[in-house]
């Protein structure tokens, strides 16, 4: 099966757009993509996007984002903790010096 060149996203987008009043000739004008395109996907999808995918879409992303400045986070935690024990204490070393 062929990968969709335009993601489900963009293709909400666009049909938005229709449904805010927007002509299909001045969506198609300023999106680059035909108007046979997008009256196929006002066929497919319907006068309503499916907003519920689109909002589920944004929850994804932005939990993503916080996943990954929490790794970021705690990567730098790790590493400074690493740091800190691979290093001896001051009192240790003058003592070791005595010897």
């Amino acid at each position: 099966m062929a990968k969709p060149r335009h993601s489900e996203e963009k293709v909400l987008e666009i049909l938005g757009r229709i449904e805010n009043g927007e002509s299909i000739a001045v969506v198609s004008r300023t999106s680059g993509i035909s108007r046979k395109t997008i009256q196929y996907w006002k066929a497919t999808y319907g006068h309503q996007p499916k907003t519920d995918d689109a909002k589920r879409l944004k929850q994804l992303k932005d939990e993503n984002a916080r996943l990954k400045k929490l790794v970021a986070d705690l990567a730098l935690d790790n590493a400074m903790l690493k740091d800190v024990v691979g290093k001896k204490p001051q009192a240790e070393r003058s003592s070791a010096r005595r010897w």
